[in-house]
């Protein structure tokens, strides 16, 4: 059987490298980030001898090909791994630049400027005085980092000031993030300085969705788009929905600005998942960053709705395939979507779901996919101050149109004991009818 490797192969990958366990045999590699004791691994790890020790295991174990769809250092080591061992893979250089937040802002300017926004890093230190001068409102991340973290606008100087004061802790986990990665960039894309520093960008309300893709020779192709819904008058992910509401003229537009973009930094070859802002009321479709791999948590969906598995996509693709020539599957819904659970103040968080409210789960539904994420102590403090808000939960169903699908997920949620994300059934203001209307704070961050 051809043999693959899959790096940091957790949660979503996990689940859907596992549906092609009879199609390659796959090798892993790498720890669980948000796991202990898995993640004690991050003491001292170093990017580029774990990419180089992978390379000789591909060569050993006659790999044809390696991929991974891990943000904080598993697209970036697949890429080093298959240039190492000679493997089809995107190149390192574009995978760098893409997760470089400052660098990649800079390369919309040059070939993009319609899809840009005003952005500048944020000359300080960590910890360090914060300027004065600014303009505020103002949206403040990471030059690198995921899942949302520290991502947020801030409106006036002393709460930037608060923002930006960390504890012992805290440093700690920042640094040992983003280490491995600098690393690489001094080495391999120099021009794109520091990433060990924040990046500030003009605040924008808008719709919020995502488009899906690969490149094969250079050329780039739509998988889909999955639309986000927020939770009404914060920045956090609420629902992540499958068709999307988007028009198709604009979804072209998006595909557009992708190839162009990718085409700029080198990216000939690899899936990809760009954020894009788009406000109906003035056409205007902003970037809000581009992801060098599959976002994972919308693989099923995908699945579900369009018969298509990005994740058997993303193997064809690590051995040099061409995805589009695989089979599509019957679709099983007309509507899919992402739940996300949410608490956003410390001691809301629900309970856990016991054992007995699982099994009810899978008896009534069997087609759910449940993740709970339980923090407590300084994990979840770190939740609540880095983010926002605690998410407890996901679940992934889907339905034969958007009503079925609310119905089944209020009927699961209550089986977990769970508000359902549904604005109203949370007393929370609705948003606009559609997708086009929906006006929200929106943080930039991967899916989740």
């Amino acid at each position: 059987m051809t043999r693959v490797g899959v790096l940091f192969n957790h949660d979503w990958d996990a689940l859907g490298f596992a549906r092609q366990a009879g199609v390659v045999a796959i090798d892993s590699a790498g720890f669980d980030l948000f796991s202990f004791p898995s993640n004690a691994r991050l003491i001292g790890f170093d990017l580029q001898r774990f990419a180089t020790a992978q390379a000789r295991r591909a060569r050993a174990r006659g790999w044809a090909g390696v991929v991974s769809h891990h943000e904080q250092f598993g697209a970036l080591a697949a890429a080093l791994v298959a240039e190492a061992a000679g493997l089809p893979g995107t190149p390192v250089a574009a995978v760098l630049a893409c997760q470089h937040k400052l660098h990649a802002r800079q390369v919309l300017q040059q070939v993009c400027p319609e899809a840009n926004l005003p952005f500048a890093p944020l000359e300080a230190c960590y910890g360090g005085p914060v300027p004065g001068g600014l303009d505020y409102p103002i949206y403040v991340k990471p030059v690198k980092a995921a899942f949302s973290v520290l991502a947020r606008r801030v409106d006036s100087q002393d709460e930037l000031h608060r923002h930006t004061r960390f504890g012992r802790r805290e440093l700690w986990v920042i640094r040992r993030l983003v280490e491995p990665f600098e690393r690489v960039v001094r080495e391999r894309l120099p021009q794109a300085g520091s990433a060990h520093r924040l990046l500030l960008e003009a605040p924008v309300q808008a719709a919020q969705f995502n488009l899906d893709g690969w490149v094969h020779k250079g050329r780039a192709h739509a998988l889909g788009v999955v639309d986000a819904v927020m939770y009404p008058g914060t920045q956090a992910f609420m629902r992540w929905e499958l068709p999307s509401r988007l028009p198709v003229a604009v979804q072209a537009r998006a595909l557009d600005v992708a190839q162009r973009f990718l085409a700029a930094v080198g990216f000939d070859h690899g899936l990809f998942n760009i954020e894009f802002f788009y406000d109906a009321a003035s056409q205007r479709l902003t970037v809000i960053e581009v992801n060098p791999r599959l976002a994972s948590q919308f693989s099923d969906l995908y699945l579900r709705v369009q018969g298509l598995d990005p994740h058997a996509m993303s193997l064809a693709l690590a051995m040099g395939q061409d995805p589009a020539t695989l089979p599509r599957q019957p679709p099983v819904g007309g509507a899919a979507a992402s739940l996300v659970y949410r608490a956003f103040q410390p001691g809301s968080t629900p309970p856990m779901p016991d054992a007995a409210q699982r099994a009810a789960l899978a008896r009534r539904f069997p087609d759910a996919m449940l993740f709970t994420y339980p923090r407590s102590g300084h994990a979840l403090a770190r939740d609540f101050k880095w983010l926002g808000s605690h998410r407890y939960g996901i679940l992934h169903l889907h339905g034969r149109d958007e009503a079925h699908l609310r119905r089944r997920a209020e009927a699961a949620s209550a089986l977990l004991g769970w508000p359902a994300p549904y604005a109203d059934r949370l007393g929370l203001r609705l948003p606009a009818e559609g997708l086009s209307a929906v006006s929200h704070p929106l943080v930039p961050g991967a899916p989740t």
